[in-house]
């Protein structure tokens, strides 16, 4: 069977109820499929009333009352929120891989009125109540899934038209009080959460969560060795030097044992000197093949800039102290030294296999964010690959 495009849309109640994490890590874990783009979207009324008018139909397996409420959904909760003003927000999650629609349809489920268990999605965190007069009381989809590939198709098509207008990193969607100061904030989930189809994404996400911050931006991103390289940057010259102390009381226990006489405290400091500079700058080249997929020294020029072979997903937290709140979430960068229930505690390893990254100022946020290049529209060059120029 050849490779699909399916699409799942996370519902601006989902994200407000911190729902997102719960649900990005089923469809990631459960399906077995890619996720190769994700875009944030503020929709506005042409991008919902030409999603909408595609959304009853005859190949949906779904109930036609069911579809009517998914359509009337659309009009009335994706749009601009009428006490604030403000659009909402939608993330929209781009999957890859073969019999894709199938595979995340089954995972979203759809709605029955006799439904039981938790076995779906829309079972777990969707509703449709109905009252003994067979009147809807309440209805929350959760989340939107195309039920065939020509209609994910024909959908995906919609939402790339409008992904460079209604989508990106967002401003001016969230509402905060006169004396609110709002910070933006980067998270990099590190490839290592990205070896094999799990939870783990998605379980950090949850993590972030409780910082009750609002997320602003997602990519999914394979940064190029010279984006690594610009990315860690600063910590280049600290590795150098940092590490001379280190390096030297171990270059000297192990020259001691193979020569078997002792060296002065003058001679390991020079040790340290001569072999830290080159051990910092080897440390710098794992970071940087960790996060790219390539060491700069062993990359053809022509590979410098071009995507690297790992993945990652970026996103940017949105609120205030929101710098703060998001390296509280994470942790100290060494997994053993993190508190419990911090995010490296939970599923760090070690300095550089850490789980995550997040910002560590606001201006290095700013310095951070333009380097990945959240709001390159990767959404809507991966549709167009595969079916074309929308």
């Amino acid at each position: 069977m050849s490779e699909q495009l399916a699409y799942a849309i996370i519902t601006p109640h989902s994200l407000h109820k911190s729902r997102t994490g719960g649900i990005i890590a089923r469809l990631i874990a459960r399906t077995g499929i890619e996720l190769v783009a994700a875009r944030m979207f503020a929709p506005g009324p042409e991008l919902l009333k030409e999603y909408a008018a595609t959304i009853v139909s005859a190949n949906d397996p779904q109930d036609r009352r069911v579809q009517e409420l998914l359509r009337d959904y659309v009009l009335n909760d994706f749009g601009t929120d009428p006490k604030t003003q403000k659009r909402r927000r939608v993330m929209l999650l781009l999957f890859k891989g073969d019999d894709a629609v199938r595979k995340l349809r089954s995972v979203v489920g759809s709605f029955s009125a006799h439904r039981r268990g938790g076995e779906t999605i829309r079972d777990t965190y969707g509703e449709l109540i109905i009252d003994e007069n067979d009147n809807v009381r309440y209805f929350e989809p959760a989340v939107l899934a195309a039920p065939t590939p020509d209609e994910a198709a024909a959908k995906l098509r919609i939402w790339a038209r409008y992904s460079a207008s209604d989508g990106g990193v967002l401003g001016n969607v969230v509402n905060y009080g006169p004396d609110e100061k709002p910070e933006r904030t980067l998270v990099l989930l590190k490839p290592d959460n990205f070896r094999f189809a799990s939870g783990r994404p998605g379980n950090m996400i949850d993590f972030f969560s409780r910082t009750g911050l609002f997320i602003v931006g997602i990519k999914v991103h394979q940064m190029s060795v010279a984006q690594a390289m610009e990315f860690y940057g600063p910590v280049r010259e600290i590795l150098r030097t940092k590490l001379q102390g280190v390096v030297a009381e171990k270059a000297r226990t192990l020259l001691e044992k193979e020569l078997g006489f002792k060296i002065p405290g003058s001679e390991e400091k020079r040790l340290g000197e001569v072999l830290g500079p080159l051990f910092g700058e080897n440390q710098f080249e794992n970071i940087v093949r960790f996060m790219a997929g390539r060491s700069p020294s062993e990359c053809e020029p022509a590979l410098m800039t071009a995507p690297g072979t790992e993945t990652c997903i970026a996103l940017v937290y949105e609120g205030v102290n929101a710098v703060a709140k998001i390296r509280d979430v994470l942790g100290p960068t060494d997994p053993t030294k993190a508190p419990p229930g911090s995010i490296r505690r939970e599923f760090g390893l070690n300095i550089m296999v850490n789980a995550a990254h997040a910002s560590d100022s606001p201006d290095n946020a700013a310095r951070e964010m333009r380097i990945v290049n959240v709001a390159e529209n990767t959404f809507k060059r991966e549709v167009e690959a595969v079916l074309g120029k929308v």
